[in-house]
């Protein structure tokens, strides 16, 4: 990513612009106007706002790795499924159907797939749906990170990424602008109430809500209802909502549903190139030992687990340990689990 200092000043200038080239005095009132003093704090606040997402959300920790690493070092792109592969998941029958005609325990279409980056690119109100580890929050953090290099990334739209988990509106009180403001607060953004609303009014942001599923069930209609009047109201941002594909009971009027796609081959290889990347790892080749025994016909079981992020690392886990993989499949899951405990417990 690029240098943090830099995405700080060219945040700084775009609330900047933001606010002063739209005939905006939102900051601390009608009567204020820019100066070098609230451009200084501007660009402090912009700094650390953007320190506070890569540290948030930047950085992953996954159980087995030595130490935390950059998410965008390790990030493998995911794709989606068309919305045609997603009715086919509706009931019993389309996956018995499906099952049957593929003669394997994948339920996906070849070729129906599109980038998941050019989807949210092109895509101003997005659903992604899909499984448990499939890589929802990871795709939307990644969304986030791509955001903040404004027109130095590949999502080329100038907007400030606010990353909200859902499972936070655990009570009855659901105030998306608040959050909003509060992330700017903790910033020490001047006026942070008044510089949220004029960023929604201006379209500037890209709200990322994580795990509509996670909503204690008791609030899930209130909820989806705030966050219907919510967009409506601020509908030039962009959105990018997640939830389990068996949660997801559609509705959100504006948004695109997609489904995440199972990995590819390709990128199989990439995640764990990306997994073994210490230097002795690098050094002694582990990341394409570990590919070419997972080619291996012994190895249909554990290569048949690996098109999902968690159950790839699972793997990644597993070879790391023991170099080879179990042709067992419950052998492999209680290798894997195992290894996971003893990391919890360490």
């Amino acid at each position: 990513m690029a240098g943090l200092d830099f995405l700080g000043i060219e945040l700084g200038k775009l609330i900047i612009k933001t606010f002063w080239d739209k005939g905006g005095k939102a900051l601390g009132g009608a009567s204020q106007s820019l100066n070098d003093e609230i451009k200084k704090l501007i660009y402090k606040a912009s700094k650390q706002y953007v320190n506070n997402y890569n540290q948030r959300h930047g950085i992953l920790k996954v159980l087995g790795m030595r130490e935390p690493v950059a998410l965008e070092s390790v990030y493998t792109g995911v794709r989606f499924l068309d919305e045609k592969d997603i009715r086919s998941l509706g009931s019993i029958a389309d996956l018995e159907e499906d099952y049957r005609t593929a003669q394997k325990r994948k339920f996906q279409r070849e070729h129906s797939w599109k980038e998941g980056l050019r989807v949210a690119k092109e895509t101003q109100y997005l659903m992604v749906l899909g499984g448990p580890g499939a890589g929802k929050s990871t795709f939307l953090r990644r969304m986030g990170l791509e955001a903040l290099k404004l027109n130095k990334g590949e999502f080329q739209h100038h907007c400030i990424p606010v990353f909200i988990e859902l499972k936070r509106f655990n009570s009855d009180k659901i105030d998306i602008k608040e959050v909003i403001a509060e992330e700017l607060r903790i910033c020490r953004f001047p006026s942070p109430n008044e510089s949220t609303t004029k960023l929604l009014e201006q379209g500037k942001l890209l709200i990322l809500l994580d795990g509509l599923d996670e909503v204690p069930s008791k609030n899930l209609n209130e909820s989806i209802g705030k966050i219907q009047d919510f967009v409506d109201l601020y509908d030039t941002n962009r959105f990018i909502i997640s939830c389990r594909t068996a949660a997801y009971r559609s509705g959100f009027r504006r948004f695109t549903d997609v489904a995440m796609a199972d990995f590819n081959d390709e990128q199989i290889e990439c995640f764990i190139k990306n997994w073994f990347q210490s230097e002795s790892d690098k050094n002694a080749g582990t990341a394409q030992k570990c590919w070419k025994i997972l080619q291996k016909t012994e190895n249909a079981a554990a290569k048949e687990l690996a098109h999902t992020p968690l159950l790839l690392t699972f793997l990644c886990l597993v070879y790391e340990r023991s170099q080879r993989f179990p042709n067992n499949r419950s052998i492999l899951y209680c290798k894997a689990l195992r290894i996971l405990l003893e990391e919890w417990a360490a």
